[in-house]
């Protein structure tokens, strides 16, 4: 398994977007060709307008001579007039449908990327920057829309254009003809060769805006922190500063487009000029009439036009690859059950029944458990003060990557409660993560009713665990809403019973709205306990066979604590109930306590017994004047 490159570093010491993969035009033909119905019809429309826009010259020509012979002109002017009519609403009607099969490709690609990033391993998070992830959903989509609207489809149309001037051009003066694809010839291979470096500095762009966006996100959810240390002038320093880089790369991406866009003007500008002169010279010569040039010219003009759309086309094409290889490096990603087969390859999949799990066995055991989180800034294997790095040296083991857990092994028996003790960094929240499979034992296993966790299927077995976790985060919206995330079919009595049982009745009745009563972004609206026990809640209304409370009463007071345990002893009976807690007096009743320290566990057994046997526990008993 290869190490994870370090991610870059900006001046500010953060971490700036790594250059993802570059996307290419294949990938980006799944996003356009989910439209192919309204994107045929497209086509047919632009083949009808070309072929309308070409019979103009013929009888522009047509009127020359007409006028020339001094005979009326008759039928020929008010067909060209339906002509230029018929083009101008194909146009228009055209136009309308690019655009908004535009806006359906950003939409599908949306859906597409916020359905990854909701399945994605938590382990990605850990390592990712939620304003870059967001800004892939925002910034970078868009820029799939100038895909269709700008060009791509409209080039079907052009071909016909072109190919169609181009044949008619050979008919009327083949000398004039060759010296105007030699002018063209060399503005297409310009293009060619610029068109690369747009694709390239449009990812470079790309990636500059998701740092915007993350350093923004940052400052904005930290907004309290930063104005209360005095902050502010520094913070914001830096988010104008990566604006600035963004800005900088933008400058970029448009000093190479300007120099595609005015080649078709000056492939055009030189082309009129060469036909006007030679063509001219040819009419004194009498090799072609009056009537002929003209329609050559008006041909010229019909073929360098569908040649700017190309160009145009070229430009944002490439933009839009530079974008798609930031959604793409999002979409090749695993999701987090990807590789559940492989991992368990004789799983037996746990229904709604519970067919499989053993009624004696543990409700859940750990055995011989390491875990080590994935490395983020590994040590640089060119740094001489690192040492050297053998590209043939075996994989290092977990505890020479710097274990969490080392050798963790338990059970908790059904319906008991077995509480979690010891440092900081003792390991803890870690071993709930493996508990509900947000990530898997690097080595060992952990079981549930006596099978491994990778057997069984990730709904079913989040669906029989509650998990209150350590931050208490609330979601921005209502009560009810944080509520029915794990209960969506609880009544308001039941929401507003479990609220009490909590004592976050007050948060009911001091606002009217009741269950509706907005919490704010992060539960802002509600004091640090409120949003502790408002966690709890959602956890209790679920009321799994198994919860797992990660700090559940650290933020509360000596009242709501004793409110909050009798809650949690109510809905406890008969469940299974492991936690962790630094607050022994919350765990001395527990009918089991585990003591970690440095990952590993040094003693299992009641409070009085710990105390006697385990100095760690002693010590920490002591210092909370509970012995």
């Amino acid at each position: 398994m290869s190490t994870p490159t370090s991610p870059a570093r900006s001046r500010f010491g953060r971490r700036e977007t790594p250059p993802g993969p570059r996307a290419t035009f294949r990938q980006l033909l799944p996003f356009v060709f989910e439209h192919r119905p309204v994107l045929v019809w497209v086509a047919i429309l632009s083949i009808v307008g070309a072929l309308a826009s070409l019979a103009q010259p013929l009888l522009v020509s047509q009127v020359i001579t007409v006028v020339e012979a001094g005979d009326p002109l008759g039928w020929i002017v008010w067909a060209l007039i339906a002509l230029v009519v018929v083009s101008g609403i194909i146009t228009g009607y055209q136009h309308y449908l690019l655009q908004r099969t535009g806006e359906g490709v950003v939409l599908s690609s949306r859906k597409q990327l916020v359905a990854k990033l909701l399945r994605l391993p938590i382990a990605e998070f850990d390592t990712r920057r939620t304003g870059d992830l967001v800004s892939r959903v925002g910034s970078d989509t868009t820029m799939l829309r100038a895909v269709l609207t700008q060009g791509l489809v409209e080039a079907v149309g052009g071909a016909v254009t072109f190919v169609g001037a181009l044949i008619a051009m050979l008919v009327i003066d083949p000398v004039l003809l060759g010296l105007t694809v030699l002018v063209i010839a060399v503005a297409i291979t310009t293009v060619t060769l610029l068109s690369a470096r747009v694709r390239d500095a449009s990812h470079a762009a790309q990636a500059k805006v998701g740092d915007v966006a993350a350093s923004v996100e940052r400052a904005i959810s930290s907004v309290r922190t930063i104005r209360a240390a005095g902050a502010t002038e520094r913070e914001l320093a830096d988010v104008q500063a990566e604006a600035e880089g963004a800005w900088r790369m933008g400058v970029k991406v448009a000093k190479i487009s300007a120099l595609i866009v005015p080649i078709a003007g000056i492939a055009m500008q030189v082309s009129f000029l060469v036909v006007l002169g030679v063509g001219g010279f040819r009419v004194a010569s009498g090799a072609i009439t009056v009537a002929s040039l003209v329609a050559f010219i008006l041909f010229l003009f019909m073929m360098i036009l569908p040649l700017g759309q190309a160009f145009g086309a070229i430009t944002s094409v490439n933009q839009a690859l530079g974008a798609l290889g930031r959604i793409q490096e999002i979409l090749d990603l695993p999701d987090e059950d990807a590789h559940d087969r492989e991992l368990a390859p004789l799983a037996v999949v746990v229904g709604p029944a519970n067919e499989g799990v053993r009624p004696e066995a543990p409700a859940i055991e750990f055995d011989d458990v390491h875990f080590a989180y994935a490395q983020t800034s590994p040590q640089d294997p060119a740094d001489p003060g690192n040492g050297s790095a053998d590209a043939d040296a075996p994989e290092p083991s977990v505890t020479e990557r710097q274990a969490v857990l080392r050798g963790v092994s338990f059970a908790v028996p059904r319906g008991q409660r077995v509480a979690l003790v010891g440092p900081s960094g003792a390991g803890k929240s870690t071993i709930l993560a493996l508990v509900e499979r947000f990530y898997d034992p690097s080595v060992g296993e952990v079981r549930m009713g006596g099978l491994d966790l990778r057997s069984i299927d990730r709904a079913e077995l989040r669906a029989q665990i509650g998990y209150v976790e350590q931050d208490a985060p609330v979601l921005a919206g209502t009560l009810r809403d944080n509520l029915l995330l794990g209960s969506p079919s609880a009544s308001d009595e039941e929401c507003a019973h479990v609220l009490r049982a909590v004592n976050l009745g007050g948060v009911l009745e001091r606002d009217p709205a009741g269950l509706g009563a907005q919490v704010g972004e992060d539960g802002i609206m509600l004091s640090g306990g409120e949003r502790q026990r408002l966690a709890i809640a959602r956890a209790l209304l679920a009321a799994p066979p198994i919860l797992l409370l990660d700090e559940s009463t650290s933020s509360l007071d000596g009242v709501n604590e004793r409110m909050m345990r009798e809650a949690i002893d109510e809905v406890a009976a008969g469940r299974t109930l492991i936690v962790i807690a630094h607050r022994l007096s919350t765990v001395v009743d527990s009918d089991r306590i585990v003591v970690l320290d440095d990952g590993r566990i040094i003693g299992e057994g009641t409070h009085s017994e710990l105390v006697a046997t385990v100095p760690l526990y002693r010590e920490l008993a002591e210092h909370q004047l509970l012995v």
